[in-house]
């Protein structure tokens, strides 16, 4: 399979991140149609390669409006595969320390959000309201052999108003060697 029209479909998923509140919150996108982990014979096994992934953050009271400017909240976000802990609302977890860092293998995609407000304070500029640190790429796609890959956020500075913040995949199933299917069994243990 390629990055192509012919292969590649989207999935995506969303959560409601509460303001006033604390803590982390999740959203688990269910990948087990997708892929089987187990070679049969001469049938190989499949995995979810991901491309791009693209995210959104709108108001949760008007998805249509733009954030307001006196946002003063802050949280980073990002996918990780096969981490399982299912849909929680915000408040009810806290991430551990390094699942949202680049050195968790587990890591698909991930980013940080700094309210319009909160930009004095964190001295930054308009265009780094919305980082993007970690994405795969078409050329070297990120390729989930788990079951599910969680969407994560952690909370740092409240929200003023509640977000919805959604993401869509660009994803292709793959056929896997046994050798390279036997490798991301192993990395991508939580």
């Amino acid at each position: 399979m390629a990055y192509n029209i012919k292969d590649v479909f989207y999935l995506s998923t969303s959560a409601t991140i509460a303001s006033g509140t604390s803590a982390g919150g999740s959203a688990q996108l269910d990948l087990s149609a997708y892929i089987d982990p187990i070679a049969r014979g001469r049938q190989k096994g499949t995995g979810l390669a991901v491309y791009k992934v693209h995210w959104g953050i709108q108001p949760a009271s008007d998805d249509s409006e733009p954030i307001d400017d006196a946002e003063v909240g802050t949280f980073t976000y990002g996918l990780i595969a096969g981490l399982g802990i299912g849909d929680n609302a915000t408040g009810v977890i806290n991430a551990a320390d390094d699942a949202l860092q680049m050195t968790n293998s587990l890591l698909v995609s991930s980013g940080m959000f700094l309210g319009p407000k909160s930009q004095v304070a964190n001295a930054c500029t308009p265009a780094n309201m919305f980082n993007q640190y970690v994405d795969p790429s078409t050329e070297v796609p990120y390729v989930i052999v788990r079951d599910n890959v969680v969407m994560l956020y952690q909370v740092g500075d409240q929200l003023t108003g509640a977000m919805t913040i959604s993401c869509r995949l660009e994803v292709a199933q793959i056929t896997l060697d046994q050798s390279t299917l036997n490798q991301l069994l192993r990395t991508q243990t939580v």
